[in-house]
């Protein structure tokens, strides 16, 4: 079994993440949406964790959980006793993923070790990702059939602040609750 592991911000839930999720079911058993508690390079700030979980399940983006680390690695090893699957994908945007590739982990080769404990599932965002030849066996492309290179979490709250169209750059299901979520002051630019 693999499981294919879409973590995020979910700040809020947009079509790039539901591409992300409907192109991972291609190559795994199942997706799981995450949603850390804290994140290692942003404040939380915005929606509250049960409104992310409640755009994600509204999104039909299938299963859900909440972890506490943020890091690739934290939740892979938090996930893991809750999982059947024997292989773990983290699916992500070229982004992330050169994020985790060249993330501090505080020693030596220490990516080697953390690849070891999952693989990476990598969409084109703003370009291809062209892992170290030392890893690239455990990156793998990840086609979404569709450019959603201007499609961000950050763009919508963006537009939503600023009185600009949005209600595009999330999945139908969910603009009703995106709107009553984000219009209430302060939650719509931050993060």
């Amino acid at each position: 079994m693999k499981a294919g592991i879409l973590a995020g911000a979910f700040n809020p839930v947009t079509n790039a993440h539901v591409a992300l999720a409907d192109a991972a079911r291609r190559a795994v058993d199942e997706v799981i949406c995450v949603v850390p508690r804290r994140y290692p390079h942003k404040e939380f700030h915005g929606a509250a964790i049960e409104q992310r979980i409640e755009m994600l399940r509204q999104a039909g983006c299938g299963r859900v959980e909440v972890v506490q680390g943020g890091l690739f690695i934290e939740i892979a090893r938090e996930l893991k006793p809750r999982l059947s699957a024997t292989e773990i994908y983290f699916v992500c945007g070229r982004d992330a993923a050169e994020r985790i590739l060249n993330w501090d982990y505080g020693e030596p080769g220490a990516i080697a070790r953390v690849l070891d404990e999952f693989q990476l599932l990598v969409a084109a965002r703003q370009g291809e990702i062209h892992p170290p030849p030392d890893h690239s066996h455990r990156v793998h492309a990840l086609r979404i059939g569709e450019n959603l290179d201007h499609v961000s979490s950050s763009e919508v709250r963006r537009r939503i602040a600023s009185g600009e169209p949005w209600e595009h750059l999330v999945p139908r299901p969910i603009v009703d609750l995106v709107r009553e979520i984000y219009s209430t002051p302060n939650l719509s630019c931050r993060e």
